[in-house]
């Protein structure tokens, strides 16, 4: 079976910047990928040079054994793209958009309707399909996006961050949507800055950085390889002034974190921890709320071969938003 994404030496240079620098990898038919890294890393410019809006420097890519560059078109007929830019024509009702999305893809008139009620009923917008999209929320209008995406039963489909900015509910709806997607055969090859939300949709992440492939294997390989610590988890009944210090003080603790009301161990001995947070838990007379020992997260293995967390991903996304607008605004 012909790999839905065939990449090979893909490079792409603006000027002396090197965007995109010689990557290599392939995505298996009905496979889930995510695409992970910092702004700026060359999440999107892969993106738009494998949906044939930006030509490579050098180097190929094939979509479902299809030439990219040689036979844009062709690309086209096999994927549907949903990107933080694009947008439904807001001045049209939802229906009309799916319509008139069919029709760019030369679909019959029968089978555009068939597919624009089933998609809407899917993404639960139907009973608002004769409403102009210009009236619906943010989420509401990533739905369309996602429809007309869809129209043409693409078998690759391309994300580029979908739930940017949503609220939780709209994201949560999404994801499942793109699960359900995948389940049913659909390929998915998506781009994000939230780390979590690859870890729990994608079979395989690519992690770039500086435009350079440095890591690529399932999200459990990654985080096993990332670390050999354990993380012991802890919280207690009360709070007491200081007591982050004295536990990052302990013999067998490498580095702590606070996660709301719970402490984070990173050791290479939990055993060893478990004992010293008892004797604290007696000596403070604190009562042990919860205990756990867990494995590294994927954002510790992405932070180990990048440098970044998550949340300084997500400012240098806002950055990056707020620069568009004011060079929009003039």
């Amino acid at each position: 079976m012909v790999d839905a994404i065939n990449v090979h030496n893909l490079t792409k240079c603006y000027g002396n910047l090197l965007a995109v620098d010689h990557i290599s990898f392939a995505v298996r038919q009905g496979e889930f990928f995510g695409l992970l890294g910092p702004n700026g890393a060359g999440k999107t410019t892969t993106i738009r040079m494998l949906t044939g809006l930006l030509k490579p420097t050098s180097g190929t890519a094939h979509i479902m054994g299809i030439n990219v560059v040689k036979n844009p078109v062709d690309v086209k007929k096999q994927i549907g793209v949903i990107s933080e830019t694009a947008n439904p024509y807001l001045e049209m009702s939802a229906w009309d958009n799916l319509m008139f999305a069919g029709s760019i893809h030369g679909m019959p008139k029968g089978r555009r309707k068939e597919q624009a009620e089933n998609l809407l009923k899917l993404l639960g917008i139907y009973d608002r399909r004769d409403e102009k999209v210009e009236k619906f929320s943010k989420g509401l209008r990533k739905r369309v996006t996602i429809a007309i995406a869809l129209v043409h039963d693409p078998p690759l489909l391309f994300l580029d961050e979908p739930t940017v900015g949503l609220d939780v509910q709209s994201a949560r709806m999404i994801r499942e949507l793109l699960r359900e997607l995948n389940e049913q055969g659909t390929t998915i090859f998506l781009t994000t800055h939230y780390i979590e939300e690859a870890d729990i949709l994608c079979d395989r992440v690519g992690i770039i950085e500086n435009g350079k492939l440095v890591a690529l294997d399932s999200p459990e390989n990654l985080k096993a390889a990332g670390r050999e610590e354990k993380i012991v988890e802890v919280s207690f009944d009360s709070y007491v002034r200081k007591i982050e210090n004295e536990l990052a003080q302990l013999p067998a603790v490498n580095m702590t974190k606070k996660r709301g009301d719970k402490f984070q161990l990173y050791t290479g001995d939990p055993s060893r921890v478990i004992q010293e947070l008892s004797k604290i838990a007696e000596e403070k007379n604190l009562k042990i709320v919860s205990l756990n020992v867990l494995t590294p997260t994927l954002e510790d293995a992405f932070v180990e071969l990048t440098g970044f967390s998550s949340l300084d991903m997500e400012r240098m996304e806002q950055i990056g938003r707020l620069k568009k607008i004011k060079i929009k605004g003039g």
